[in-house]
């Protein structure tokens, strides 16, 4: 299995990507990291090969003074060749710190616009629509007087590509109807497979299955006796064979595991060199 992926069908990004949750603070709405810590984990993110980060401007601090765009900018800026920035919108940081989900389509081009400005990008990679709180999909909810606002923004040359974000496969037949689909981010790890029918229905259409929280689960669990005997023999941790299995449930699988550490950023893009045998897969099933 390839260890890299067309996105969107050109643009090729490697299977472990970074996800920029973590980097303002450990919790969603605990309290401001060291800012310099996380700028250090961006460069070095980029130096260890990482060509996809996954962001939003809502990924802040609980009292709004350290946020991943800004980081990202900082440290990267100018972007090198070839690295992928994606980002979300429709959820909004609320006065408390919260998250609020909002469905009012008016809102999503200012939405846009801002990650533009706080990325420092004339043009967004990839844009995933979120939909719903921090739940699972809304059911029966429809996104296409959303979907058709980012679809035109696209069109105006504001986004490269879409994706979908929090959703169902009734909402991703909406969606494509609308516009090409690019990537599903849903809620999806080795052990919590919520997302079967999505993640089924992205391998075969070619769509980037992106699944948030990917080290959720407690597969990664050290106690986790499976996981254990599988690390030993591939001298990895339990969290390197969660990243490796979920990596071996499709090709068009990309991990974006998170961390404001150094240490685990580079044990988890080593993940992405873990080749796990039928016999490892077996025993983790």
């Amino acid at each position: 299995m390839s260890n890299r992926f067309l996105l969107g069908g050109e643009l090729p990004v490697g299977r472990i990507g970074f996800g920029a949750m973590r980097l303002p603070t450990g919790t969603f709405h605990g309290p401001a990291r060291d800012p310099e810590t996380g700028r250090a984990v961006l460069r070095r993110a980029v130096e260890l090969g990482v060509d996809h980060i996954d962001t939003a401007a809502f990924y802040t601090s609980g009292d709004g003074t350290v946020r991943a765009n800004a980081l990202i900018r900082e440290a990267l800026h100018p972007y090198p060749d070839g690295l992928v920035i994606a980002t979300k919108v429709g959820p909004a940081r609320t006065p408390d710190g919260g998250l609020a989900a909002a469905d009012d389509p008016a809102i999503l081009r200012p939405l846009v616009e801002e990650n533009l400005r706080t990325l420092g990008v004339d043009r967004l990679d990839l844009v995933y629509l979120r939909i719903g709180g921090v739940g699972g999909p809304p059911r029966g909810e429809s996104l296409a007087a959303r979907f058709e606002v980012l679809a035109a923004l696209r069109e105006e040359g504001l986004i490269r590509h879409l994706g979908l974000s929090n959703v169902d496969g009734g909402h991703l037949a909406e969606a494509r109807a609308i516009a090409p689909v690019a990537a599903v981010q849903n809620r999806f790890h080795a052990t919590g497979r919520d997302d079967l029918e999505g993640a089924a229905v992205c391998e075969d259409a070619g769509i980037a299955h992106v699944p948030f929280f990917p080290l959720g689960g407690g597969i990664g669990d050290p106690a986790d006796g499976r996981v254990a005997e599988v690390a030993a023999r591939h001298g990895a941790t339990a969290p390197q064979i969660a990243l490796a299995r979920l990596l071996a449930s499709s090709p068009v699988t990309l991990a974006i595991p998170g961390t404001g550490s150094l240490a685990h950023l580079e044990e988890n893009i080593a993940a992405g060199s873990i080749v796990l045998t039928e016999e490892d897969l077996a025993d983790l099933a």
